[in-house]
């Protein structure tokens, strides 16, 4: 399993919070509060849509912790 870039950050991902657009909005703003920069969150969002769903959590999982 590779490595969290955001160890630190957990963010929950359960029922209605699953749907893709609530995954990009948390996703791209919790990561600030543990210092991503603008240049990290825009990656993020680059390799998180350059895909279908699973892309998309994929690339999460990378990101932070999913609980």
């Amino acid at each position: 399993m590779s490595e969290v870039r955001y160890p630190d950050c957990e963010v929950e991902l359960l029922g209605e919070n699953g749907n893709a657009f609530y995954i990009l909005g948390v996703v791209t703003k919790a990561p600030k509060l543990h210092g991503a920069s603008d240049e990290d969150i825009e990656e993020y969002k680059r390799l998180a849509m350059s895909g279908d769903y699973d892309n998309l959590l994929v690339v999460t999982l990378g990101w932070v912790v999913i609980t």
